[in-house]
C-alpha cells in the first residue's frame, strides 16, 4: 500500500476514522479496491439483503450474494462503533426500536459505515463526525 499513491491516499484518510485499525484498512483496500469511485448504492450492494421469494413462496432475506471478505472484516468495526460512536449507535438503536432483529441492524449499520466512507474518499476528506447526519 506504501508504493501505490492512490492506495497510500486512501490509507491516510481512513487512518482518520476513529475505531478503524490497520488490518480493516488493508481489507477493505485490498477487497474493495474501487472504495471512493462507485456511488453509494454500488458501494453497499454487496451487503444488502435479497428476500427469498417466489410465487406464493416468501420468506426471509438474506445476504447470499456480494463480498463476504467485506462483510467479514466489517463486522467487528461495527461492533466498536455501536459502542464507542454516538453517531452510529443512534442509528444501531433507532433500528432495534423498531423491531429489527440484531443481526439486520448490524448489516445496516455496516452499509451506512461503507456509505459514510466511500463519501470520504470520494470528496477527499477526512473523518469529521460533525458533518456525518445518520
Amino acid at each position: 500500500m506504501q508504493t501505490d499513491e492512490s492506495f497510500r491516499h486512501k490509507k491516510e484518510y481512513l487512518e482518520t476514522v476513529p475505531g478503524i485499525a490497520h488490518k480493516t484498512i488493508a481489507s477493505l483496500l485490498c477487497y474493495l479496491p474501487e472504495l471512493g469511485s462507485l456511488n453509494r448504492k454500488q458501494i453497499a450492494s454487496g451487503l444488502a439483503p435479497y428476500a427469498c421469494e417466489s410465487g406464493q413462496l416468501r420468506g426471509k432475506a438474506i445476504i447470499k450474494r456480494g463480498r463476504s471478505s467485506i462483510r467479514k472484516a466489517l463486522y467487528m468495526p461495527i461492533l466498536v462503533f455501536i459502542s464507542f460512536n454516538p453517531l452510529i449507535r443512534h442509528f444501531y438503536e433507532r433500528l432495534r426500536k423498531q423491531g429489527k432483529a440484531a443481526k439486520v441492524a448490524l448489516t445496516a449499520c455496516m452499509r451506512k459505515l461503507l456509505t459514510i466512507l466511500n463519501a470520504m474518499l470520494k470528496t477527499l476528506q477526512p473523518w469529521n463526525p460533525k458533518l456525518l447526519d445518520i
